[in-house]
């Protein structure tokens, strides 16, 4: 007879990683103390899958939808990725963004169980332990995802019920590249929030005062680092999430010291790299002679503007050379080095306000001006300003380039700077362009255009499993822009009409494919831990399949 989890429940069906509910065979039932409690009926996975798939089908909108997987995710791990490996391209939306921004509103109301570690910065003496208290030996954690959730997918601050942000994204790091479930630990640093509607919430579950910030948080995140990386040495640090007046330093401050990686700086960037590299396959026009515009200068415009400085930098030009082929426009216009309200990770794109005295109106430098004096080939939109690429501005960068690339990844759609379709129509169909949405082909003349999604599932998955399997020391410059040339290398964009990215419905396979890259970028930087003779057999066996092993209490 197995332990007891709680009155008369085995432990092994309160483990969401042992338990297979109605697929315990006959035997196992005998063994473990399952007699009775279960129907007669012995179901395989594939019938549990059909069934939760029906039951999911049934809710009646995509936070239901959400609810139910969270539900299922807290019963049976095992049955949870297989529903998501098997319809991943329409779950993804559900179980991370745009659904799960809903869930995180409501995550102090809906609460359940707890998933993850919560860290307060209230006890930062507690942050080891906390972790320590899994009982996880340091060579068992593969991964773990942590937000301070102070700047949520566009929705802002939600302090403690960001943590389905690290929840959702370990969800996708399984489902698209096989990180095993049991190696990966969600993690929320709860220094407070803003949000006052929380702070007067009854029911909110986070600490009750507003963001702690300057020496005190630096030191917070320091001793995270410190006990996460003392604890479980192999494992790589994903950050997510963080506000722009962090994310940058954090990583800057710790990129070269700790196997760390920031999705929405790094990963964005490489994404947007890997449109670029589809794009200029056909505009045969160098890196080193791009001229870039991003327009909305926070931590993901500026994580672009990095990773495209960093490609000029590879074709040859030097990093002044290169930082000057970038503009950054944000809410006060082009950013200038005479502004006073810049951020830190803005200043080094900050242009000299000689060099454009004469392009000012009415005491700003707008979006269109820009573009005249610049003549971009590559425009670039992170400013959730819905409709700011203008036909205007499109016709006035169409005049100077044969093939326009133009990149409005706002979302949700409400946001987005422009439609595909949009643009398609006012350059004639010469424009190149990916979306940050998901959007249907666009017929233009006879010509059915297939636009990608810059969605950074694409990236950080494969990416992540390459760094497992190489235990690279750090992320490197060259093994993110491995992972965006694998990216790009898997679609055939033809004369424009093809996606400059691939779709989603292939992420284990692109996944892998990314892994190789970047374990061969990280041989090559000599930052590779570990010598791997086949990488491509080191890959496969390090992608966990959602299936049924022998049946042991306590887990898998």
């Amino acid at each position: 007879m197995s332990d007891m989890h709680g009155p008369g429940v085995p432990r092994v069906m309160t483990d969401p990683l042992s338990n297979r509910g109605t697929a315990f065979s006959v035997e196992e039932r005998q063994r473990l103390g399952l007699v009775g409690r279960l129907p007669d009926a012995v179901l395989t996975l594939e019938q549990q899958t059909r069934r939760a798939y029906e039951q999911l089908q049934q809710q009646p909108d995509d936070l239901a939808k959400n609810v139910y997987l969270e539900q299922l995710h807290d019963r049976n791990e095992v049955l949870y990725y297989r529903l998501l490996a098997d319809h991943l391209a329409e779950l993804m939306p559900i179980v991370y963004d745009p659904t799960v921004g809903e869930a995180i509103k409501k995550y102090s109301h809906e609460y359940r169980r707890p998933r993850g570690v919560y860290l307060s910065i209230d006890r930062a003496e507690d942050v080891r332990p906390s972790l320590e208290a899994l009982g996880l030996a340091g060579d068992s954690v593969d991964l773990l995802v942590v937000t301070d959730a102070e700047e949520i997918l566009g929705i802002g601050d939600w302090g403690v019920n960001g943590v389905q942000i690290s929840v959702g994204k370990l969800a996708v790091y399984t489902a698209a590249a096989g990180i095993h479930p049991g190696r990966c630990i969600p993690v929320i640093l709860d220094v407070g929030t803003d949000n006052e509607e929380l702070l007067n919430d009854p029911l909110y579950l986070g600490v009750r005062h507003s963001r702690v910030r300057g020496a005190r948080y630096d030191e917070f995140v320091q001793t995270y680092l410190e006990a996460a990386s003392s604890l479980y040495p192999n494992a790589l640090l994903h950050f997510e999430d963080f506000g722009p007046g962090n994310a940058r330093r954090i990583l800057e401050t710790y990129g070269r010291n700790y196997r760390m990686f920031n999705d929405d700086m790094q990963g964005t960037g490489t994404i947007i790299l890997a449109a670029a590299i589809s794009a200029l396959k056909l505009t045969k026009v160098p890196f080193r002679e791009q001229r870039v515009v991003v327009y909305g200068a926070g931590t993901a415009g500026v994580g672009i503007a990095d990773q495209l400085r960093e490609s000029m930098i590879l074709d040859g030009l030097d990093e002044a050379e290169a930082t000057k082929r970038v503009w950054l426009v944000d809410k006060q216009g082009l950013l200038l080095d005479d502004m006073q309200e810049l951020r830190d990770y803005q200043r080094s794109y900050a242009r000299p306000a000689s060099e454009v005295g004469d392009w000012a109106k009415d005491g700003q430098i707008d979006l269109l001006t820009t573009v005249q004096h610049v003549q971009p080939t590559i425009l670039v939109g992170t400013s959730t300003v819905h409709g700011a690429f203008t036909q205007e501005i499109v016709a006035e960068m169409a005049k100077h380039v044969d093939r326009p690339i133009i990149f409005p990844l706002s979302n949700p759609t409400e946001r987005i700077e422009v439609m595909p379709a949009d643009l398609l129509a006012w350059t004639k169909g010469r424009v190149l362009c990916a979306v940050g949405i998901p959007v249907d082909p666009v017929e233009l003349n006879g010509v059915r255009y297939v636009i990608g999604q810059a969605n950074n599932a694409l990236v950080y998955p494969g990416l992540g499993l390459g760094v497992v399997v190489s235990r690279a020391e750090r992320v490197t410059p060259r093994m993110l822009r491995a992972a965006a040339e694998a990216v790009a290398g898997q679609v055939r964009p033809a004369g424009g009409e093809g996606p400059l990215l691939p779709p989603v419905e292939n992420l284990r396979a692109s996944s892998a494919t990314i892994a190789l890259a970047v374990i061969q970028a990280a041989v090559e930087d000599e930052v590779a831990a570990v010598r791997i003779d086949d990488p491509v057999q080191a890959v496969r066996d390090a992608m966990w399949e959602p299936a049924y092993g022998p049946a042991a209490e306590g887990g898998q």
